[in-house]
């Protein structure tokens, strides 16, 4: 299944790619749906929303219920990432209805229509939300349910219905490196001479040109380096009630006053940064998930700013990260819903160590090296957070996913790339993990540190 490096990183608004961005499009697509189905406006109609799983569990915290007021008023996700987010919530919150066709008007009040449902979640996937046009007399006339399948992308639930045979790569055809798993990747490799990033360039070029695939590219490290300069210049607390105070401005602020270059703390600095952004409701880059959008920003930004990267070394391991990403995301989950942090910090680290190691000049087989340790030493990471809000442990969290990626970069380029363990094998792992943990871990805010701050 080919996924675009230019859908994988996705610019957006925190906290949340699964919980926040994915509800918003799906209550668009949804409001977009009704444009070709409404009734006249004779009848008195009105729309709700029923959220389930992790969404009813951590919604309120992730803001599920602004993003879905967003998105049937037509907001998507990259719509808003400059828009002052709590001057447009106070006004659609206080409105009653939606306009369709800029005339007819759907009664839809978000205090009352968006229903938080922590009873059984849906058999398919765990972030499933119903949306439902009602008649006057509470009918449903209209009911689609829509899966966030982690970030950013939803499916409908016929979509995901498809999923549940093996999945096999789609319109083999239509580009000229299919490959579905790390394995099929190197052979390609090997047969082609060619770098992974070259090979997801050529894919990438037979649905867009070059330039504009080069363009979404810079344009989306611009979104990640403004994200991390916003971090590094913003104080104050974190919005949630936690009272989390931000910390990336006053790390950077000592470090340049020691005349610190210590890799991982310029690298924590980073990638604290970001999340904190992305805590706030800021704009933010999806990479693959929210959660996990500070890992390849900081790892990337540290090469820029420490290393000599180049415009050209940017594209590259985004390509080569996407590859990587896309390859998790197709035999695994990038979920946390599904599968705990494992599938958002794990495979961010993946990433991130792959696109590094690529810039490095490393072959094929110790980019994929690389990806399968930093991915490896994340199996098991749990989604537990506290209060439902991507502050803790999720901040700090990115900062060590970062610190694991930079080293699972440099372990493979003193290697051959000759190794053990695949990461075909590694991603299996962590898809059988995730199937076998516990619903309390995986993003639901009921085990873990979630719990036990409120016993101390």
């Amino acid at each position: 299944m080919f996924i675009s490096a230019l859908e994988l990183f996705k610019i957006g608004i925190g906290p949340s790619s699964s919980h926040t961005m994915g509800p918003m499009l799906a209550a668009h697509t949804f409001i977009q749906s009704l444009k070709q189905h409404l009734p006249p406006q004779s009848e008195k109609l009105q729309i709700r929303c029923t959220l389930k799983g992790s969404l009813s569990a951590t919604g309120k915290g992730h803001a599920t219920d602004r993003a879905v007021a967003l998105g049937l008023h037509g907001y998507l996700p990259n719509d808003v990432a400059d828009h002052d987010l709590d001057v447009l919530t106070q006004r659609i919150w206080s409105s009653h209805f939606i306009t369709i066709h800029g005339e007819q008007r759907v009664a839809f009040c978000a205090d009352s229509n968006i229903i938080f449902d922590t009873g059984k979640p849906l058999p398919e996937h765990p972030n499933g939300m119903i949306f439902e046009l009602l008649d006057d007399a509470g009918n449903i006339i209209i009911s689609e349910t829509y899966f966030s399948i982690g970030g950013g992308f939803i499916n409908s639930a016929s979509e995901i219905k498809q999923l549940v045979a093996p999945l096999k790569m789609q319109n083999n055809n239509t580009v000229p490196y299919a490959f579905d798993t790390a394995e099929v990747m190197l052979a390609m490799a090997k047969k082609s001479k060619l770098s992974i990033a070259a090979m997801k360039q050529t894919n990438e070029t037979q649905t867009l040109d070059t330039q504009k695939l080069y363009a979404g590219l810079d344009k989306t490290w611009q979104a990640m380096t403004q994200c991390i300069q916003r971090g590094l210049d913003t104080e104050g607390t974190l919005p949630g009630g936690l009272n989390i105070a931000r910390r990336a401005k006053q790390l950077q602020q000592k470090l340049l006053a020691q005349n610190n270059t210590n890799m991982n703390d310029w690298l924590c600095a980073y990638a604290m940064a970001v999340n904190e952004e992305n805590a706030a409701g800021h704009m933010v880059v999806t990479a693959p998930t929210n959660g996990a959008a500070g890992v390849i920003p900081a790892v990337l930004y540290y090469w820029m700013q420490y290393e000599g990267g180049t415009t050209q070394d940017v594209r590259d391991f985004l390509l080569t990260a996407s590859a990587i990403g896309g390859i998790i995301k197709h035999n695994s989950s990038i979920s946390g819903a599904e599968v705990g942090c494992q599938g958002e910090v794990g495979s961010a680290a993946a990433m991130a160590a792959a696109g590094l190691c690529a810039v490095r000049g490393g072959t094929p087989k110790q980019v994929e090296h690389a990806s399968e340790m930093a991915l490896e030493h994340h199996l098991g990471m749990t989604c537990d957070p506290v209060g439902g809000l991507v502050q803790v442990p999720c901040i700090e969290r990115n900062g060590f996913g970062a610190i694991k990626a930079y080293t699972a970069a440099s372990l493979a380029m003193h290697g051959t790339g000759e190794h053990f363990m695949s990461l075909d094998n590694c991603i299996a792992a962590m898809k059988q993990t995730g199937e076998e943990m516990s619903v309390k871990f995986k993003e639901t805010s009921l085990g873990g540190l979630a719990v036990t701050i409120t016993e101390c």
